[in-house]
């Protein structure tokens, strides 16, 4: 596939940054230097800004000639082409909830999408008394318009917070989608037995399950079960925000928020419980405890977890030739924690963890695989011009 054009560095910064131990002061792309080099890594790279004057990214999809889909917050879909972001907006978009969290929050292509054309999105759909929801539709790109949009899921919650929508789609390669649905901001207290994340009655703190045409599978794990919504896979969830299939292995990999402390990496498995709010290692924004448990019976632990938080927001599965060292490895981006977490693996077990970029980039919502190999970053800037960059082997 053709290499996305680079966008010319104005300077190169050397900089012995990148591993979790080192406490020296970094330079900031984010402050001004088009390229930014990590020595330190296990495999060292350059950042190189790829685009900027983005308004609040919440992620990416490269389409086969090697220009960007970006999706923003406020509910627009953009084209980047050589380094340069279209000021026209794609037509045909839903109209978005874009208050508090919610937002146009994952564009991703048909897995054939070289000859259908055709692009999900998943975003938070208003449905009246101040309500919203996850919602997922799918159309045909022609040109810079999306044609023939169909609403494929809108997810059964029933909450007027802003928070916590989930939104991040993945494919399996055998017909399949997921798509992650948060708890809504629904408080973890009282009976935590009764949160609506252990409720199968609702979409809350989901990750469902969907035909390509948004239909339920007939081998979904609660198809046929009373009371049990049957696009549900797994449950438990708080915000799930970083999804991603292995299709070699066949393992649905997930990154979700905890509160204060205690976001997980998790390993999916259907009809699984994934313990919110009833197990977690976190605490409340407070500092007061949730649960005193963090583990039971019946509910599934996760792969690795974060205390303190790192707010981890889009996830990578690295399978390209750019950084061989990193084949097989997971990519999880930081808000709060503006990093960039390498997380090797052994089966579904954590091997290793290396943290990259902290304090150099600034806040990571998305991390995706370029057809170069290369990875790319969208960074939302806490709200203000966003900016793309992708990190480059250094030999």
């Amino acid at each position: 596939m053709e290499r996305p054009p680079q966008r010319a560095a104005v300077a190169l910064v050397a900089a012995a940054v990148g591993l979790a131990a080192c406490g020296a002061s970094a330079p900031n792309l984010a402050r001004g230097s088009d390229t930014v080099s990590v020595a330190e890594a296990s495999a060292p790279f350059r950042v190189v800004a790829v685009a900027d004057d983005l308004r609040f990214p919440l992620s990416m999809a490269f389409l086969p000639n090697g220009e960007l889909l970006v999706a923003e917050k406020a509910g627009t879909l953009r084209r980047v082409v050589n380094g340069v972001v279209s000021p026209a907006a794609i037509s045909g978009v839903p109209a978005v909830y874009s208050d508090g969290q919610g937002g146009l929050h994952e564009v991703a292509l048909h897995p054939d999408f070289a000859t259908n054309g055709l692009v999900y999105l998943a975003y938070a759909k208003a449905t009246g008394g101040g309500r919203a929801t996850t919602a997922l539709v799918r159309g045909r790109l022609e040109g810079d318009a999306l044609m023939d949009v169909q609403e494929l899921f809108v997810a059964q919650t029933n909450s007027t917070a802003g928070q916590h929508f989930g939104g991040r789609i993945a494919f399996d390669g055998a017909g399949h989608l997921f798509l992650s649905v948060g708890d809504r901001g629904a408080s973890p207290s009282g009976d935590l037995e009764r949160h609506p994340a252990q409720d199968r009655s609702n979409h809350q703190g989901t990750i469902v399950r969907l035909t390509l045409d948004g239909g339920v599978p007939a081998d979904n794990p609660f198809v046929g079960q009373p009371g049990v919504l049957p696009e549900i896979w797994s449950y438990g969830h708080r915000n799930p925000q970083g999804l991603v299939f292995d299709t070699t292995s066949g393992t649905l990999w997930e990154t979700e928020h905890g509160p204060r402390g205690g976001d997980e990496l998790n390993a999916v498995l259907p009809g699984r419980n994934y313990g919110w709010p009833v197990i977690t290692y976190g605490r409340n924004y407070s500092g007061t405890s949730i649960t005193s448990e963090t583990a039971r019976d019946g509910m599934e632990q996760p792969v690795t977890y974060w205390v303190p938080s790192i707010a981890t927001s889009g996830l990578l599965l690295y399978s390209g030739d750019a950084f061989p060292a990193w084949r097989g490895n997971l990519f999880v981006g930081g808000l709060a924690g503006e990093q960039l977490a390498r997380v090797s693996l052994d089966g579904t077990a954590k091997a290793g963890e290396e943290t990259l970029l902290r304090g150099v980039v600034g806040r990571i919502r998305d991390v995706r695989q370029g057809p170069d190999g290369f990875v790319y970053l969208a960074l939302d800037r806490n709200g203000g011009p966003g900016t793309i960059v992708r990190m480059e082997p250094v030999q």
